[in-house]
Order: C-alpha cells, then sequence, then structure tokens
C-alpha cells in the first residue's frame, strides 16, 4: 500500500503557518487543477486534484500569502 500523502502533517505544515490555512490552500489549488490548471509536480494522477494539490504544498511549490491578520 502507498504512503499517504495526509501521513506527514508536520511536513506539510512546515510550508503554511496552520491546519486551517493547509486546507484553504488545498482547496484553492484543487480547484484549479480541476478547472484545467497545469500539475507543479512530476507523474501527478489527474482524476486525484487534492492529492496532488497536497503533493504540491509538500514540496514548496504552492506559495500563499496572508493578506491579513485574523481575528484574536
Amino acid at each position: 500500500m502507498s504512503e499517504s500523502v495526509f501521513g506527514d502533517l508536520d511536513g506539510l505544515l512546515k510550508h503554511v503557518d496552520s491546519k486551517f490555512t493547509l486546507v484553504n490552500v488545498v482547496t484553492k489549488r484543487a480547484k484549479q487543477l480541476n478547472n484545467g490548471a497545469p500539475p507543479l509536480t512530476e507523474g501527478a494522477n489527474p482524476n486525484k486534484p487534492v492529492s496532488t494539490a497536497f503533493a504540491e504544498v509538500a514540496q514548496g511549490k504552492v506559495p500563499y500569502r496572508r493578506v491579513r491578520e485574523g481575528i484574536k
């Protein structure tokens, strides 16, 4: 059985500041992939945009920018 992308949560969190941000970044990237954006990783499965988005984040290929601070 292949290793799950979700198994390395600590590795994914090195590229974003929180789990909430991770979910938002992956969701937006998966929508882009569904709408025809080319994958940023080699060997991406076009039928699994969410897994592809997680792999791209894990490799640091999906940048994000925080536009404002949350409510504290």
